[in-house]
């Protein structure tokens, strides 16, 4: 059995735990011996879990880029508009790199990536984690297979969930398009990524319509305060702060998403957090400007069309997909699958084999399946494991690109335009 791989994270946020914690739960597969994060009680909690050496945390990424090389690879989880710079300079330095989507907030930005990476050498795998699940690999079969005929058109629905776009895209880190990105590219890359991966054909041009329909100032209630907990109408508005964080306290203590909210998971922790940081401002009062609803349609070579929708106003759950081919119609929802066959009018449902849940890493397995790949291909130099190579990795982002462009300017948008 070869030795662990090296791992050096950077970023100690939400998803950088979530990647080492595949190196607690496999140690013979992969080990974190260097973490980079400004924030030194959060970099210090997960160094101190994987036994970091002390000269071995850094404050930046730099700090690390300027030393000899210290990891066979790199998991980077900066905030988004931080993954160019050690993205580029690691893979320089012979590290393989763990990208997590989007690869970049601009196509600039995502083409330096993939042309640095393939000048380098160096396995590059961007965490497309929707591709690693077992539903998705059902689906698959259902479509290779024949059972729904030729591919014709594919509805597929984001439900991103009121209290979750809430948090992360009116008050949280994504909110604002000139520091992370629009909403399309930073939820939805793992969609069009997804849909490329089932239809498997190469997108063609992208149409789009939508924008910020709701989180405006225009629509703030009358008596709203700047914050939740000074609020006269908290107890009506369905996005509040101190509803949602409280009573996830009680229901999901130290999980996400008061992970990001506040270290301290005491209900004094969690007011205070609200009382003096982002996660406590009135969603009215926040200054966000990205996409709360979005529709997107994109055409595959071939003529084979499909439309993406993604919204705020849904319960927050798991993507919802049709099919229609010209001898079966496919329905699911994350985990569960029906086909219709138009010869018998039978619909029939499909096992879903090997579904793990959150107990497989979290996203129903892609988690850690988007690591496991990652690490057999540095361990073994096979890179067919990982399921998006960097050039379809970047398609995906070209066509958010393409969608973004077409919803500000109603025209239908070439995706690999010049």
């Amino acid at each position: 059995m070869p030795a662990p791989v090296t791992i050096a994270v950077l970023g100690t946020g939400s998803r950088g735990n979530t990647f080492a914690a595949y190196a607690e739960r496999f140690p013979d597969r992969a080990r974190v011996v260097a973490v980079a994060d400004p924030r030194t009680a959060r970099r210090d909690t997960l160094a101190d879990r994987h036994a970091v050496a002390p000269e071995l945390r850094f404050d930046d990424w730099r700090a690390l880029a300027a030393g000899p090389r210290v990891a066979d690879a790199v998991v980077i989880t900066t905030p988004d508009r931080e993954h160019v710079g050690p993205a580029v300079e690691l893979a320089g330095q012979g590290y393989h790199v763990l990208l997590e989507k989007p690869i970049a907030p601009t196509r600039a930005e995502c083409v330096d990536v993939v042309r640095a990476v393939e000048r380098a050498g160096v396995v590059l795998a961007v965490c497309h984690v929707l591709r690693y699940t077992p539903y998705t690999a059902a689906v698959r079969d259902v479509v290779a297979a024949g059972r729904v005929g030729d591919v014709v058109g594919v509805e597929h629905l984001e439900p991103v969930g009121w209290w979750h776009f809430a948090h992360s895209y009116v008050r949280g880190n994504w909110r604002d398009e000139a520091t992370s990105g629009p909403s399309l590219l930073t939820k939805c890359s793992h969609d069009l990524d997804w849909l490329r991966h089932i239809v498997g054909r190469p997108s063609v041009r992208v149409s789009s319509v939508g924008g910020l329909h709701h989180f405006t100032a225009a629509n703030r209630p009358e008596g709203a305060a700047d914050r939740c907990l000074d609020c006269a109408v908290e107890a009506a508005c369905p996005y509040s702060a101190k509803r949602l964080y409280l009573r996830r306290l009680q229901e999901f203590p130290g999980r996400w998403p008061l992970t990001v909210v506040t270290t301290d998971h005491s209900e004094a922790g969690v007011l205070a957090a609200l009382r003096e940081g982002p996660y406590g401002r009135c969603v009215y009062a926040g200054g966000n400007d990205v996409a709360d609803h979005q529709v997107v349609t994109v055409e595959f070579e071939g003529g084979v069309t499909a439309t993406l929708t993604m919204s705020a106003f849904t319960p927050m759950g798991r993507r919802r997909t049709r099919i229609m081919g010209t001898r079966g119609f496919l329905e699911g929802d994350g985990e569960r699958l029906t086909v219709t066959d138009f010869v018998t009018g039978d619909a029939v449902a499909v096992e879903i084999p090997g579904s793990g849940g959150d107990a497989a890493g979290g996203h129903d397995g892609g988690d850690f399946g988007v690591m496991d790949a990652f690490v057999t291909a540095v361990a073994t130099g096979d890179r067919s494991n990982i399921r998006s190579g960097p050039r379809e990795s970047l398609e995906s982002h070209l066509m958010a690109f393409a969608a973004e462009e077409s919803r500000r300017t109603a025209c239908a948008v070439p995706v690999w335009a010049d």
